[in-house]
């Protein structure tokens, strides 16, 4: 049953993603992966484990948890977590760095039409995403779907047009924000059940049936689940790999709401006042904060 959500219902229009945490096995390696390649910064370290991230905003949340077993391919979880930059030259100079680190780690790239986008893998198998978006009034809408596609983006040729030293040099005092997140899910229509009928975003586009892109406020998508190898995938058990989504909220009053829609909705939460800890069906666990 396809559920619809009421405009008062709807998650604020001005919503971010925040830090993504990742149980890691060899938080070394880990950390010197986010380091070298994706020119992060330790900015704290805390709460079991490092955060990493640029202009003292942290981006990824490395826990360790090296008694934990690796996900099979084929289970709910993390797809990507998708890291945006502010102009194509910062994302070039973070392309180049972690390319340069390892080149199988490249898993690929393509022109979205509403972002540009390169695709690599951190050493515990993790997907991330690199991307710079175009702005919005370069966006075509379907009515209420955003038109993207996959279109090709060879790598050398961007690089030739956007790096250069200066940029690599000042890599780490670019900006760059979680802009999405990309989970695996067991099949789509619960998770639209689910993320649009109770969390209250808005479907934003789909594909073929098997995957499904969310936002709030006309961004292209805030996050994603697709089937493309977990297809009929249930409750995830506790294994390396992602540990908890952010979503920073402006108000404690958007918590508050948010919480009546899971309690309505029979969906187990905890809730403190200033944040909501629950579950999505498949076990990835999300938190939504006040900013």
């Amino acid at each position: 049953m396809t559920t619809e959500t009421s405009s008062q219902d709807l998650l604020p229009a001005d919503l971010t993603m925040g830090t993504v945490m990742l149980k890691v096995r060899d938080l070394k390696l880990m950390t010197d992966y986010y380091q070298r390649a994706l020119g992060l910064k330790i900015v704290a370290e805390q709460d079991g484990g490092l955060y990493l991230g640029r202009r003292r905003q942290p981006l990824v949340h490395l826990a360790a948890a090296p008694g934990l077993a690796v996900p099979s391919r084929g289970e709910a979880g993390l797809f990507h977590t998708a890291l945006l930059f502010e102009d194509q030259q910062a994302l070039a100079a973070t392309v180049a760095t972690a390319a340069q680190y390892e080149p199988r780690l490249f898993t690929g790239s393509a022109d979205h039409l509403v972002s540009e986008a390169f695709y690599f893998s951190d050493p515990e198998g993790n997907g991330i995403e690199l991307y710079w978006d175009r702005p919005r009034e370069a966006w075509s809408w379907d009515g209420k779907n955003v038109v993207m596609d996959s279109l090709p983006l060879p790598p050398q040729h961007y690089l030739q047009r956007h790096l250069t030293e200066e940029r690599v040099a000042g890599q780490r005092e670019s900006g760059a924000g979680v802009g999405h997140v990309h989970l695996q899910v067991g099949d789509v229509q619960t998770a639209h059940d689910f993320y649009v009928g109770t969390l209250g975003f808005e479907k934003t586009a789909g594909w073929h049936g098997q995957a499904l892109f969310v936002s709030a406020g006309g961004y292209h998508h805030h996050m994603a689940m697709n089937v493309w190898n977990s297809r009929g995938a249930g409750p995830r058990k506790d294994t390396l790999g992602l540990g908890e989504v952010l979503i920073e909220v402006p108000l404690g009053d958007d918590v508050g709401a948010l919480a009546d829609r899971l309690k309505v909705a029979g969906v187990s939460s905890h809730h403190t006042g200033q944040e909501l800890r629950f579950e999505d069906p498949w076990r990835n666990r999300i938190r939504v904060t006040v900013r």
